[in-house]
């Protein structure tokens, strides 16, 4: 049997993740898994998200149990197994090591977007909820370990052009892209978190990528800093972004 392949998608929140992993779950070769060690970062840090005591409930808390389930059996045995991961969840006591046998592509969204969307659902947000420095780092540790630059795309051009982005992003992952990737039935998914009452209302009402509007919200002075502190490490990510064809 041939080995299934595992992608490992990097975002911090509100960077279009959840539409991502529609376009790949929407595909008939591929499994996903959501936030699969968002309970092991809840558990290690404390921390008070929307959701946390039904989270810490119902989902893994022991991350190498995560791990191994990450390079394990694939559920369905889907011969692709789609993994979206929120850089800020890997506080430095979760392991690593599961990430040699996976694929990874990286997916951004300009600071000024993510801050003004996370601030509608936690307003007293730091830099280290939005995951930005910590996107670099990962980001890093995956370049010296596949000994090459890997997939990045930003939000705004899978809004523009999902079909030429989506694209490109499966060639570099060696795997063919599917036009199922475009569309998908509105609603919700089991294999959405149980967090997704929270914060998954608009990607629930979707049913594909929306036209990219251009953000006319000003940015309130209270989070400039954190802005301001975010940019270098998406820009300097941003100078890889896969262009599209």
């Amino acid at each position: 049997m041939t080995e299934a392949i595992r992608i490992a998608m990097w975002s911090g929140p509100r960077n279009l993740s959840t539409a991502m992993m529609r376009a790949f779950e929407n595909r008939t070769d591929t499994a996903v898994v959501d936030e699969p060690f968002y309970a092991c970062f809840l558990d290690a840090t404390g921390i008070d998200h929307p959701g946390r005591e039904e989270t810490l409930a119902v989902c893994e808390r022991d991350a190498e149990r995560v791990a191994t389930a990450l390079i394990g059996d694939v559920p369905g045995n889907a011969p692709i197994f789609y993994q979206k991961h929120m850089t800020h969840h890997m506080v430095p006591e979760l392991p690593l090591e599961w990430m040699a046998s996976v694929r990874h592509a990286f997916l951004i969204r300009d600071p000024v977007d993510v801050i003004l969307s996370y601030a509608v659902r936690r307003p007293d947000l730091d830099a280290d909820d939005i995951g930005f420095v910590r996107q670099t780092e990962i980001f890093a540790r995956v370049c010296k370990l596949m000994g090459e630059v890997p997939p990045v795309i930003d939000a705004r051009d899978v809004l523009r052009e999902p079909r030429a982005t989506l694209s490109a992003l499966c060639s570099r992952l060696c795997i063919p892209f599917d036009e199922a990737m475009l569309a998908w039935p509105a609603g919700p998914r089991a294999t959405d978190g149980v967090w997704a009452q929270y914060w998954y209302d608009a990607v629930e009402a979707s049913t594909g990528f929306a036209p990219y509007r251009p953000q006319r919200r000003a940015l309130p002075e209270r989070y400039r800093t954190i802005e301001e502190l975010c940019r270098p490490h998406y820009e300097s990510m941003a100078a890889h972004t896969l262009r599209p064809d």
